[in-house]
Parts: C-alpha cells; sequence; structure tokens
C-alpha cells in the first residue's frame, strides 16, 4: 500500500511507471505481429511450392470445393422441397457453363438457384435501400423498381457467365502458341504424346494455367483408360477455342493414319504462330481508329477553342461596340 500511494503521489514516479508499461505493451505487440508476419510468409510459401508442383486447376477446385458443397447440398434440399432447378435447355447450359470453367456437375442448378435468389434478392435490396434512405415510394414506384432489379437479377448471372467464358477463351488462346512450341520440343527429343502432354502442363502453371489445365486433365483421361480419340475429342469440347479444335483433329487423324505426330506439330505450331503474328498486326492496324476517337472528342474542341478565342476577344473589343453604335 505504501509504494501504490508512493506512486500515485509522485509525478514523475507514476510517468515512469506508465511509460514502463506502455513500453511492455509495445513490445509484445511488436513480437506478436513480427510472429504472425513470419508465419503468414511461411505460409504463403508452402502455398507457392505447393501451387508449383501441383496442378494450379487442381488446387483452385480444391480450395473452391467446400464453397460448391454448400451449394449443392442447398440445391439438392430445395429439389428435394419440390422445387426443380433443372434448366429447360440444362446440356447447352452445362456447355456455356464448361466453356467459362465451371466443370462441377452440379453447377447448373447452382447456376438455376443463385438466378433465382438474385430475382428476388436485388428487388428486396433496392426497396430496402429506399426506406433507409427516408422515403415512402408510391406503389408504381416499387413496382417499376422491382421490375427493374429482378430483370438484373435474372440477366446478371448469364452477362457473369459469359464475360469469364470469353476471357477463358482469349488466355487459352493466347497460350496455345507457347505451349504447342514447348510440346513440339518434347516431342523431338524423343517423348511420346502423352508424357509431352504431361510435361508441358506442369511446366506452364505458372506461365498459362488454363492451358496447363487442359493438358493435364487430357493427360489424367488417358490414364484413367481413354483412348487417344476420347481424349482429344474432350479436349476440345472443354475448350471451346476453334485453334484446340482443328489441334484435337489433327491429332485424332494423325493418329489414325500412323503419320509423324512431330511433323503435324511442327506445321501446325507454325500456323498457330501466323496466327498469333496477323492478330497482333490486326490490334496495331486497330490503334490508329481507336486513338482517333478521343483526340476527335477531347482535343479537338480544346484547339478549335484556342484558335477562334483570340478572334472572338477582339470581336468583342472593336466589332461589337461598332455595331451598337459606340
Amino acid at each position: 500500500m505504501a509504494m501504490i500511494d508512493l506512486i500515485a503521489s509522485s509525478l514523475v514516479i507514476k510517468s515512469a511507471v506508465l511509460f514502463g508499461v506502455f513500453a511492455v505493451i509495445a513490445l509484445v505487440s511488436f513480437v506478436g505481429l513480427n510472429l504472425a508476419v513470419r508465419r503468414r510468409e511461411n505460409r504463403q510459401a508452402l502455398e507457392r511450392l505447393v501451387v508449383g508442383s501441383v496442378d494450379q486447376g487442381q488446387t483452385a477446385s480444391l480450395r473452391n470445393l467446400g464453397n460448391e458443397n454448400t451449394w449443392a447440398r442447398m440445391a439438392e434440399r430445395i429439389e428435394k422441397a419440390g422445387l426443380s432447378l433443372a434448366d429447360s435447355k440444362d446440356e447447352r447450359l452445362s456447355a456455356r457453363l464448361r466453356e467459362a470453367g465451371f466443370t462441377s456437375p452440379s453447377a447448373p442448378r447452382i447456376f438455376t438457384l443463385i438466378r433465382l435468389i438474385l430475382v428476388f434478392a436485388l428487388p428486396a435490396m433496392a426497396l430496402a435501400a429506399i426506406y433507409l434512405a427516408g422515403k415512402r415510394p408510391e406503389v408504381l414506384t416499387i413496382y417499376i423498381v422491382g421490375s427493374l432489379f429482378g430483370l438484373l437479377g435474372l440477366f446478371l448471372p448469364n452477362l457473369v457467365v459469359s464475360a469469364r467464358a470469353d476471357r477463358r477463351k482469349q488466355a487459352i488462346v493466347n497460350g496455345f502458341p507457347d505451349c504447342l512450341d514447348l510440346m513440339l520440343v518434347c516431342i523431338e527429343a524423343g517423348l511420346g504424346i502423352e508424357a509431352a502432354m504431361d510435361r508441358v502442363g506442369r511446366e506452364t502453371v505458372g506461365a498459362h494455367p488454363r492451358v496447363a489445365e487442359l493438358l493435364s486433365a487430357t493427360c489424367l483421361q488417358l490414364r484413367a483408360g481413354a483412348s487417344r480419340e476420347e481424349a482429344f475429342r474432350s479436349l476440345a469440347e472443354s475448350a471451346g477455342v476453334d485453334e484446340i479444335r482443328s489441334f484435337a483433329t489433327l491429332l485424332v487423324q494423325s493418329d489414325k493414319l500412323g503419320t509423324s505426330i512431330g511433323n503435324t506439330l511442327r506445321v501446325y505450331a507454325e500456323e498457330m504462330r501466323e496466327k498469333r503474328r496477323m492478330r497482333a498486326e490486326e490490334k496495331a492496324h486497330r490503334l490508329p481508329v481507336l486513338i482517333s476517337i478521343p483526340l476527335v472528342v477531347f482535343m479537338l474542341p480544346v484547339m478549335i477553342g484556342v484558335l477562334m478565342l483570340p478572334a472572338g476577344v477582339r470581336i468583342l473589343r472593336e466589332v461589337a461596340p461598332m455595331l451598337m453604335g459606340g
């Protein structure tokens, strides 16, 4: 008690004690934060090692497995309750979802469930925002807002799937020529087509993950006992890209006719490089047209204003007073 009274009565001792407590808390916090940062860096390094040794597409699917299972169980419960989530064009919807990268068998039902939720959730959120803003909407306003946001919830998943499919196709088209060159090198080094695809799929995980995912899936099908024709046809259907369809057709024909796969890949690799060069030239030729639009919209009015401003000032100073009888 005497020590406490002494500390309470002396300003210097009180300040020293408070500073010491603050220093201890700051030191403990610094050490704990440093340990947490170091642990996170070690975890990230381990994840990079795992991703480098395992196919990235399969790793991503394992990470999203919990979410997919949750949505799948929800869709299954709703269907057991009596509401069918099957689409009238289920095969076409499944093909679209595969092109976007959703290969789960329950993807069409989950897609329909998400559309159904958004049709009711978006209007409810919009009306809740209006009420929270302190406004009392009329019946016509509620009807219009509900209809617009209901249509948005109906078509928004389609737009998202289409955008993701386009990005995936573009990534496959951009990365396939490089993978094809690597595959040609492997074939010329003496590897078979299965070993070459497996090697290229493992080597291009970081640079071109979409193409690596397709090649790894094809290798797994071949190892599971599927014929080459079935595996290559499945590769073309999964990609949904004309270049890979032509590539699969060439491989099937080369396998049936017994021709050299190395020569086939060499010719097709040259065609792919030529197509990539033509696409680059096409984009380069489009640049002047695209640049002219902002030039006309933004720079032309400024140039006209700069050129016409001195003449306008002179007219206001000299001609306008003369016209007004000054």
